[in-house]
């Protein structure tokens, strides 16, 4: 088959690799309809995050069900599924706390010996756990597709943020960085009740999707300035809860500067750079609590999915490119230039 590879930091390959076949009884094989490229892919392709060469890549991606172990029961072939960014065995301690980035036996697609999601198609460990049974009707409705795409990562990451920024029915939210994740937050706001929504960013065609999403106000300036203009907004407090999307030190002290007192950061944007921006004496003279990390996306998918597939909310709009499998690379550099939000990787 044909997967994305990566060799050296901008050298993505879209190259031969062996087909994956079931090797324990709990395994089954997906053939991808959809992927994506993630934020977080661009660590990997500018070399900040280490891999080896040839190593696959991509942790988003649906599908239909091609093969499956012995032991598999809760799903069967040509069901289409989406599989979450980690897979989880369902049984250990944290699967049944609900923290299924943290399964004993779990991992994530593109790891050295796994598939990655941006191939034709992935092996699936411990299949009845990991992956979420779609309705088939959505494979003619490339909209709705796209939608339940999102569930693999951005969307469920984006509400773990909203969760852990105490998001409430009334309150005023935040929302620092303006890329998939930070605006698919922003509809986990607005889903989980926000009265008031300021996003965070400075690109014309993302804080028009943030506004479509349910951003009251829109803050381009960065650092002091940005924080100044939220408070501004707010009577000089600042937000009840606020998301930090970004991961770098600048955007985490915006958030803890732009936080109200009692306030609450959600954080999701994986932290890279030599310093976090956090001041603890700032976050305890001020009672601004920090919660968040590694969204457990497979916890969240089965109360998202319904409000996808009735309306409620639709993500679909944080893609902005489609590129077919061997346009990967491409998918890349435009991510990189940031002339693309995300992009949707479509098979056949």
């Amino acid at each position: 088959m044909r997967a994305t590879t990566i060799h050296a930091p901008f050298d993505m390959r879209v190259e031969d690799v062996p087909d994956p076949v079931v090797q324990v009884p709990t395994d089954a094989v997906v053939r991808v309809v959809q992927a994506c490229i993630c934020g977080s892919d661009l660590w990997a392709y500018r070399g900040e995050s280490s891999r080896k060469p040839g190593q696959r890549i991509g942790h988003e991606f649906l599908g239909t069900i091609e093969e499956t172990g012995s032991e598999v029961t809760g799903v069967r072939r040509g069901d289409l599924v989406v599989a979450p960014f980690v897979w989880s065995d369902g049984v250990c301690d944290y699967c049944r706390e609900g923290l299924t980035t943290s399964c004993e036996h779990g991992g994530f697609w593109g790891s050295v010996g796994s598939d990655g999601g941006q191939g034709e198609a992935v092996r699936v460990p411990f299949a009845d756990a990991t992956l979420v049974r779609l309705p088939k009707e959505a494979l003619s409705d490339g909209r709705l597709l796209s939608a339940l795409l999102t569930l693999s990562d951005v969307l469920g990451t984006g509400h773990h943020a909203a969760l852990g920024a105490g998001v409430r029915p009334g309150a005023t939210v935040a929302v620092v960085g303006d890329g998939a994740v930070g605006l698919c937050a922003v509809l986990a706001a607005k889903r989980l009740g926000a009265e008031r929504i300021i996003a965070l960013g400075r690109h014309e065609a993302r804080t028009d999707i943030a506004r479509r999403f349910g951003a009251t106000d829109v803050v381009a300036e960065r650092g002091e300035a940005a924080v100044e203009a939220v408070r501004e907004l707010t009577r000089g407090r600042g937000a009840h809860a606020v998301v930090e999307a970004v991961g770098t030190e600048q955007s985490m002290r915006t958030a803890v500067n732009a936080t109200r007192d009692g306030g609450a950061i959600g954080f999701v944007g994986v932290p890279h750079g030599s310093s976090t921006g956090l001041d603890l004496g700032v976050m305890f003279d001020r009672n601004i609590a920090l919660r968040g990390g590694v969204a457990p996306v497979r916890t969240y998918i089965p109360e998202l999915l319904p409000d996808i597939l009735d309306g409620t909310i639709d993500p679909s709009p944080v893609f902005d490119r489609t590129v077919g499998l061997e346009g990967v690379p491409d998918g890349y550099r435009a991510m990189d230039e940031r002339t693309a939000l995300k992009v949707l990787v479509t098979h056949g």
